[in-house]
This record gives structure tokens, sequence and C-alpha cells, in this order.
């Protein structure tokens, strides 16, 4: 039996041999780069994500260096080198590029950022920090968030430097600071963000000092500005493992500052645990909504059935007969989705698109066994309009019950639902449900110009396209009329 210290040369090897392959692949650019700069009288190496991503057999195109040249003497060099620069993050000490090569026979194109060694602080007020200069790589790299991201490729003689321990961390899979986690958290407190971001992203353990760390400094996330707190949230939703990182953040306490309805949700179960713990529930919802996704990740999915619930500690009732309900926990979740979202400061279409979503959650079961008429699927479409694919997903990923026959039962009926509404897509064009007369046929019909009474006549025509489907020209004229004489005139 190999001992653990021969597992973990064997883990240290691989991670290694895997980082050698990946350094080949994009030599050609980081060696030219690298060249220009030596020339020049400067240092470069490969840095941070870049690194860990070659160790773990992962990097991509997008390419992060760090370099002893101030900023100015970074522009120097790279705008007679690179395709396009852009000077963005310049007031943080970065330059970006965009280099196209031929790698592997192939032509890529590499995204690419080059940062002056540098050291930064909050101060407690500050949301922005500030930033410093320096001369020393290894100083640079002990002000990054974890080991695994505080190791460098010395460029071109590619000499490995890691003098906080990364490798062993990466090998172990965990994430540790490079300084005590108390000082990189004051630094910087969206690195407790982050911390859960990675764990998320890399399937890591975080290591219990630094567990401890955030626990005690939680508060001071609220410093930080919502986008960058929403950006690391995204990220971790986005992620392969997002449970991890959303339990991270509530074990923590760091979700009761940034997202305080999931923790909400940990609600004490009644004593007869006749409902759901609905925090778990919600996470077996996120998983199985992923499991559903077709086409990558969707982040308004993700973040639907994250927020389904979430109306349900607002609603709940403990009724006379021992039941405990949550009536219009959907209605009242949509108005907290709204509000929570447009606080961390998403975009207006994404904060319809997911409310929305957690609004009509729960329509579909009133479904039953198909009691629904052909009115009432098309009002289902019309509402879910352009969510209505990820309407379904939700609402097949909301079935957590442990009852074989009950899933079955819901899984049946939803089949049967998206086969009427399939069936009359068909028939009647339903993804662009309209009245069969447009403004102009109404004004023409009843002898009006542009106003009120052309916006009354068509919701009542709409209505009946709901309630009927498609009516002929000619009908659709006659009910008009009908209507119009019941209207008060003058």
């Amino acid at each position: 039996m190999p001992n653990a210290n021969e597992e973990n040369s064997s883990a240290l090897s691989q991670v290694q041999h895997r980082a050698v392959s990946e350094l080949l692949r994009v030599s050609p650019v980081a060696d030219d780069l690298a060249r220009r700069f030596q020339e020049a009288g400067f240092t470069l190496a490969l840095v941070g994500g870049s690194v860990r991503d070659a160790l773990l057999g992962r990097l991509g195109n997008d390419l992060d260096f760090t370099t002893d040249a101030r900023p100015e003497d970074v522009l120097k060099i790279v705008r007679p080198w690179a395709d396009a620069v852009w000077e963005v993050g310049i007031a943080f000490g970065t330059v970006g590029c965009q280099k196209s090569a031929r790698v592997e026979d192939t032509d890529q194109n590499f995204q690419i950022e080059v940062t002056t060694y540098r050291s930064e602080a909050y101060d407690r007020t500050s949301r922005k920090p500030e930033v410093s200069y320096g001369d020393s790589i290894e100083d640079d790299l002990v002000r990054r968030d974890f080991t695994v991201n505080a190791m460098a490729v010395a460029l071109p003689q590619k000499d490995f430097i890691d003098p906080y321990g990364g490798l062993q961390d990466l090998a172990e899979r965990v994430l540790r600071t490079p300084s005590t986690p108390e000082e990189s958290f004051s630094d910087d407190p969206l690195r407790m963000m982050r911390a859960a971001r990675f764990a998320a992203q890399l399937d890591f353990e975080v290591a219990p000092d630094v567990v401890a760390a955030i626990k005690a400094m939680a508060e001071r996330i609220e410093i930080v500005s919502a986008e960058r707190v929403r950006d690391e949230l995204n990220k971790l939703i986005l992620s392969a493992y997002p449970r991890k990182g959303l339990a991270l953040l509530v074990d923590t306490g760091l979700a009761d500052h940034v997202l305080p309805e999931l923790p909400a949700l940990r609600l004490e179960r009644d004593e007869h645990h006749r409902h759901k713990d609905v925090y778990e529930h919600t996470l077996i919802v996120l998983e199985q909504a992923m499991a559903l996704e077709d086409s990558g990740p969707d982040l308004t999915l993700r973040l639907a059935a994250l927020l389904h619930d979430i109306g349900k500690p607002r609603t709940r009732r403990f009724e006379k007969d021992g039941r405990v309900s949550f009536h219009h926990h959907e209605v009242v979740g949509a108005k907290m989705t709204k509000k929570r979202m447009a606080a961390l400061k998403y975009s207006n279409d994404l904060v319809k698109d997911v409310s929305r979503l957690v609004e009509l959650h729960l329509r579909f079961h009133g479904y039953g066994t198909g009691e629904w008429t052909d009115s009432a699927v098309r009002r289902y479409v019309r509402d879910a309009g352009p969510m209505l694919d990820r309407l379904h997903k939700l609402t097949r990923s909301d079935c957590t019950t442990r009852n074989k026959r009950r899933a079955s039962a819901l899984s049946r009926a939803y089949d049967g639902l998206e086969e009427r509404i399939a069936l009359l897509q068909e028939q009647e064009e339903l993804d662009a449900i309209r009245p069969d007369l447009d403004g102009n046929q109404i004004m023409e019909t009843l002898g009006v110009g542009p106003g009120p009474v052309v916006g009354r006549a068509y919701k009542f025509l709409l209505e009946l396209r709901l309630e009927n489907g498609p009516m002929e020209h000619d009908a659709a004229v006659s009910a008009l009329k009908e209507w119009w004489a019941t209207q008060p005139q003058g």
C-alpha cells in the first residue's frame, strides 16, 4: 500500500506533468512576449489562475502575467506586438491586449492581461482598493487571495515560483490564504466570496482557519460594491458544484449579508415533520434544473431555481388541522426576487425574467391530470412568453418528493401538458398569440381614430382569442361590433 507521502508525491507529479504540456501549448505566445520584456530590461511571469489552471490541465486562452515593469512601460512593449490594446484597468496596474497566434496548427486568439507587481488594501470605509506598486514577485504573490492562485512561472526560462505552498494545496484540493486569512480578507473582503466561488468551481475544500475567519469577518463584505458581489455570486451559481459554494455562504453567515433570503429558507420543521426543509429542497431543485440544461449553464434558470421558494418564510401558516401552508408564496417570492436582484444591480431584463419564473412556478399544479381547457393552456403559454422553455424545466425540477408514484404522476401530467402545448402551437402559432384583428382593422371596423378605445378593443379581442382560439376575419369583426354595441358611447 502506498503511504500518504507517496500518494502526495504522485499527485504532485501528475499536476506538474499536466502543467508542462499546457505551458508548452501557449509557449509561442508567452515566450515571445517574455523575450520582449527581457530585451526591455524587465521580467515577466505567468501568474495566478493561469498557473493554477495549467496545473489542473485546463488552461484556456486567457493568460495572466505579472511584471516589474510599470504600466507605462508595459504599454510601450505590448503596443507594437499586440493586435489590440486596452487600458481599462490601468489605474490598478493592468494592461490588457489581444494577440492572434498559430498554435498546434490552428489560429487562436489570446486575451492577455499584464499587471505590475502590486499590493492593495481596503480601508474601513472604502469600496475601492488603494494600489501601490512593488518590486518583488514574492510580495506580489502574498497579496493574492489563495495559495493555489499565488504561484508563478517565470518566462521564458520557465522557473516555477511557489513561495506559499500552492502546489501542495492544489494536490490536496484545499483553499488556504498566503498570509493569514484575517489579513487577506481585510485587504479585500470580496475574497470571502471568492472562497465560496472557487470551492464551487473547483470542488475544493476550504481550510478550517479560512472558514473561521469568514465567520468572524462576514459583515466586512458590506463595504464591497453590489456589482462585485453580484459578479462573484454569478460565477458561483454558474459553476459545476454550486451547492458547495452556497452552503459555505450560508454556514459562515456571509449569505446573511449578500443573499439573506437563502438562509431564511432553513425553517424550523414542525414537530410532525409535515413540510420539507425548504433550504435543502431549494438546493435539490437547483441541481435538478442544472441536469435539464441543454446548452450550457443558464443563469436565468439557476437564479429562478435558487429563488423560487423565497416567499415561503413570509407566508408560512400553521393551520388548525396541523398542516402547514404557504399561500401565495409565489407572488410574494416574485416581489422579493425583484427587490433582491435590484439590490445586487442585476439588469432589468434579467430581474423581469427571473421574477416571472418565480411567479409562475406553481401554475402547473392547477393542471391536475389534464383538467385545463385549451383556453387555460393558451394563457399558460401567453403568460410564460419567452420563458416557457425555462418554466418547463423549473416546474419539472421543483418535484423533489421521495414518493416515486407521486413523482411519476407529476412527470406524466407535465408530459401531457407539453404535448398539448406542442399541438396547439402547431395549430395556432401560440408563440405569437395576438388578436385576429390588428389596430388598423379595429379602427376601420368601429369608425374611430387612435386612442384608448382601440386599446380596450384590442384587449377584448385578445381575451376572445385566448378563450376560443383563432377566429375567421368576419367572425372577429362581428364579435367586435357586438362588444362595441355594449360599450358606453360619448
